[in-house]
């Protein structure tokens, strides 16, 4: 059975996208495709069982039925760092990263072992992604962002944590290269990475429509209330505008797709925003929602025609700053019901990724 394992060099560096796109392309030449997220930091509830959201993700899009615990043995749940450096027990953690494996790979062809951030990640509690990696037989791919020496500097420091435990490094997959420095960033990465005796498997562009929140994504992630607009809210967001300026000189920023922060008092540019809500040419959304902060809201006057506007409104507590960091910090993860991105990353994938090589290092 063919197995493999993908790290990265941080947090956010794309392995559940690479993932995503590298099982569904996969499952085009292998009809039997099992996938393990074997230690998960970002989890969900589902049936009083914590399941990382990633392995929710993959079952539903990809179709794998392997059972949800399975395929999330271990949630790292808050204390559960400090509840193990009290009382270690580092056999318990092997056991069930074993066993969930067992069945997770039985009468599979092939099996994607997603990790959790950089090589080092989990040794507090004695399971660094190398030593998962070790644990489970398994070569590795590591995801890294776009760029020349930090990235080239992050991937060797990552290989020698692997090679440390005796793990091998298949290759690296570069991902969100800028289009306007592809071409450029390709050829001096693949060459300096060369030099470490690393393969390049791939070299990813940036696409800005995985890194575009909905409305309603911003909500999940914060406190904010629904004012208004209830039914609009998986209207993607490509840019975020702090209003805190005069409306003439607001507006020059706004562009297709903008999300607008502005105290809940500032009535002119609530105004502004519903003034260019849509192009009478095109009828394409220029402002496709409001964050209103420091928990105020406007007049019944003006709620009415935000209403009519048919624009989802969001009410904060917090003041503008406050907001507009929060919304920034925001990770965009891939749901379900992306259908879009999860085509996008598909084609991305298919497109840009060396699955030859790959299936002859495995």
């Amino acid at each position: 059975m063919r197995k493999i394992f993908i790290a990265a060099t941080k947090q956010n560096d794309g392995k559940t996208t690479v993932s995503l796109g590298l099982i569904r392309n996969f499952q085009q030449k292998f009809g039997k495709v099992g996938f393990i997220k074997p230690i998960g930091q970002r989890y969900l509830e589902e049936e009083g069982l914590k399941i990382d959201e990633d392995s929710i993700l993959i079952e539903e899009v990809c179709g794998i039925r392997s059972g949800l615990k399975d395929m999330s043995p271990i949630a790292v749940e808050k204390g559960f760092t400090e509840r193990y450096i009290m009382k270690p027990d580092k056999k318990s953690i092997s056991e069930k990263i074993q066993a969930s494996f067992r069945r997770v790979s039985k009468n599979q062809e092939l099996v994607v072992i997603e990790g959790t951030g950089h090589a080092g990640v989990g040794s507090v509690f004695d399971h660094s992604n190398a030593s998962v990696a070790r644990l489970l037989g398994s070569k590795v791919i590591i995801i890294s962002s776009g760029g020349v020496g930090r990235p080239i500097d992050e991937i060797v420091l990552n290989k020698a944590l692997f090679e440390k435990e005796g793990v091998k490094v298949l290759g690296v997959i570069i991902n969100k290269v800028l289009p306007s420095k592809f071409d450029k960033i390709s050829s001096i990465v693949k060459k300096g990475l060369e030099r470490k005796g690393i393969d390049v498997l791939g070299v990813l562009p940036y696409d800005p429509m995985l890194a575009r929140p909905t409305i309603e994504q911003i909500l999940e992630e914060t406190d904010f209330q629904v004012l208004c607009g209830k039914e609009y809210l998986e209207r993607s967001v490509a840019k975020v505008i702090v209003a805190a300026m005069e409306p003439r000189d607001a507006v020059r920023y706004i562009i297709e797709d903008s999300l607008m922060i502005t105290p809940g008092d500032r009535e002119d540019m609530i105004m502004s925003a519903l003034s260019c809500f849509c192009d009478a040419s095109d009828k394409k959304l220029k402002v496709c929602g409001i964050v209103l902060t420091c928990g105020i809201t406007p007049e019944p006057a003006i709620m009415d025609l935000l209403t009519k506007a048919q624009i989802p409104v969001l009410l904060a507590k917090a003041d503008t700053y406050d907001v507009a960091t929060c919304v920034h910090d925001i990770t965009v993860k891939i749901r379900p019901c992306d259908k879009d991105k999860i085509n996008a990353v598909v084609k991305l994938i298919n497109e840009n990724v060396n699955f030859k090589k790959i299936l002859k290092g495995i």
